[in-house]
């Protein structure tokens, strides 16, 4: 299906789950708030050009040039976190280390200032929720006004972008054809998708690395191989991004039953097939296709590097909630909270 954009189109990928109700369209139309289809949700012709435009921003050769950046805010970040360990007894893992690196990494990625990050954070979560919960009327209401905040400073940011004189995905993208409202829409999922969900990504592991029983599990993992191996894991079991929508666009025979056109399809990425003979690679937790994630080996160099960083920074910790609450939405999940205290 991910291979097939032209039976199975992207048109339903950013469309939210819950329809919006009146009161919380008007409050985005006052700011102006659009989403015409540009990259996750386009199959047209421009999508390979736009495609190509945004690649260049997230070569290998950029991704690996960025690494020690990377290593650097995830030594900063960890030395805070130990700090409090030491002080407090404990510590939120994914407030003190998992949310801020990804965030400000993207943001120098794409040339662009690297402020509001607090905001940008919780006008992500929020955005996610909106678009892939099911928040009840008052709650999407609120969220919505969420939404709108981030698209007005979005605009913002763009036409500083436009106008800067130093190389900007905005920049690049306007030169490439594109407006203000398809600028506006394109960054608008993409400083979310580009490091809200590596955020979810570094927070499951660390999870993960703390539950574990095993006395030597921060030593190994406290290496460059151990940190891959489990984030890899992670990307394979429960990735950030679990599922995706698709929606025939004709129809379509699937295992001998027909799908008509217009079916809203969920894709499962990653997930636990027990004994499977074929177990989901991990890589399909960034797609695959015309749409696969273009950060995906930035997301995985970020996770890891951060991981091995915690391991091999704090002392051996164990869980202070066993049971955190989880973010759980139709395609994003990742736990809330990762309180960690010394064994």
């Amino acid at each position: 299906m991910l291979h097939d954009p032209v039976a199975f189109g992207p048109a339903n990928a950013l469309v939210a789950v819950k329809p919006l109700t009146g009161p919380s369209l008007r409050l985005l139309q006052r700011a102006r708030f659009a989403l015409p289809p540009i990259l996750a949700s386009n199959a047209d012709d421009r999508h390979a050009g736009i495609r190509r435009v945004v690649g260049s921003f997230f070569t290998p050769a950029t991704v690996a040039a960025i690494e020690p950046r990377i290593r650097e805010l995830a030594r900063a970040a960890v030395t805070v976190a130990a700090r409090a360990v030491d002080e407090d007894g404990s510590v939120d893992l994914v407030e003190a280390v998992a949310a801020r690196p990804p965030a400000i990494l993207m943001l120098e990625l794409l040339g662009l200032p690297v402020r509001d990050v607090a905001q940008l954070k919780t006008w992500s979560r929020e955005s996610l929720e909106l678009f892939w919960g099911w928040p009840d009327d008052e709650r999407q209401l609120r969220l919505a006004g969420g939404a709108a905040e981030f698209y007005t400073w979005l605009r913002t940011v763009v036409r500083e972008a436009v106008g800067a004189d130093r190389r900007t995905l905005f920049g690049s993208l306007a030169e490439h054809g594109l407006s203000t409202p398809e600028l506006c829409s394109l960054g608008y999922f993409l400083l979310i998708a580009g490091q809200e969900t590596t955020t979810q990504l570094i927070s499951t592991a660390l999870f993960r690395l703390a539950a574990n029983p095993d006395p030597d599990a921060w030593r190994k993992v406290a290496t460059p191989a151990g940190a891959s191996a489990l984030v890899r894991r992670v990307l394979a079991t429960e990735s950030s991004v679990p599922t995706w929508r698709r929606v025939t666009t004709r129809a379509v025979e699937l295992d001998g039953e027909t799908l008509p056109a217009g079916c809203e399809i969920l894709l499962e990425l990653t997930g636990n097939h027990g004994t499977r003979a074929r177990p989901t690679a991990y890589s399909l937790a960034f797609g695959s296709g015309i749409h696969r994630c273009l950060g995906a080996k930035l997301a995985e160099l970020e996770a890891t590097v951060v991981v091995q960083e915690t391991a091999r920074t704090l002392p051996p910790c164990r869980l202070g909630d066993a049971s955190p609450e989880w973010t759980r939405l139709l395609s994003f999940q990742s736990p809330r909270t990762v309180t960690v205290t010394r064994r």
